[in-house]
């Protein structure tokens, strides 16, 4: 399976619970942080409820 990186490039301050609970599933903890997760469609799912808060580095 292809990877993918994921930047957080906003704050989880002030968000619903949802968003908190997917940056975290996303293993993302602060602002610049970068992970490296496989490219599948929970994943990408994931990325679309807080697509304001992160890039996708493919």
């Amino acid at each position: 399976m292809a990877k993918i990186k994921i930047k957080q490039i906003r704050s989880i301050n002030s968000k619903t619970p949802n968003q908190i609970r997917n940056m975290k599933a996303l293993g993302l903890k602060k602002i610049g942080h970068v992970v490296e997760k496989e490219d599948t469609p929970q994943i990408r799912g994931m990325i679309k409820k807080v697509e304001y808060m992160v890039k996708v580095i493919e």
